[in-house]
């Protein structure tokens, strides 16, 4: 619905479009409604707005909420959010200690240090310098 002020000869008008289908158009004037028949159609056609659907639910009644797969390597540090790796500080194979600083990762024009979460051996690397990644990506595994 679209709506218009006018003021003509001083008297002012509110006019609401509410929909046009062919060459008619429901309009309402100042509350009044009306018919008005347009010489040609009009390109666009403008229809009543409708509500969106709410969201599917479960069995439970409960919402449907779709979330990223998560990997089952238990030993996978994760991005704390979304960012750009600006370095990787570990390689295939290096014995790390729990808070050991194995990245770098540009968030919100702040550099943050992403330490190792436990004790272990680096098993691989799922990221490289300059990649954009998401909350909660894989940056390295370790087993």
């Amino acid at each position: 619905m679209k709506e218009f002020k006018y003021k003509i000869n001083g008297t002012p008008y509110t006019v609401n479009i509410n929909r046009i289908e062919e060459n008619i158009a429901t309009v309402e004037v100042n509350g009044t409604p009306y018919q008005v028949e347009l010489d040609k159609p009009a390109k666009k056609q403008i229809k009543p707005l409708t509500r969106p659907q709410s969201a599917p639910l479960t069995a439970a009644g409960e919402p449907v909420i779709s979330r990223p797969a998560i990997s089952t390597m238990s030993g996978a540090v994760r991005s704390p959010l979304p960012g750009v790796i600006l370095e990787v500080c570990v390689n295939v194979g290096d014995t790390v200690k729990t808070g050991q600083k194995v990245a770098v990762l540009e968030a919100m024009k702040m550099e943050n240090v992403i330490p190792a979460t436990h004790d272990g051996k680096v098993t691989a690397i799922k990221v490289n310098k300059g990649d954009s990644i998401l909350e909660g990506a894989e940056i390295v595994i370790i087993g």
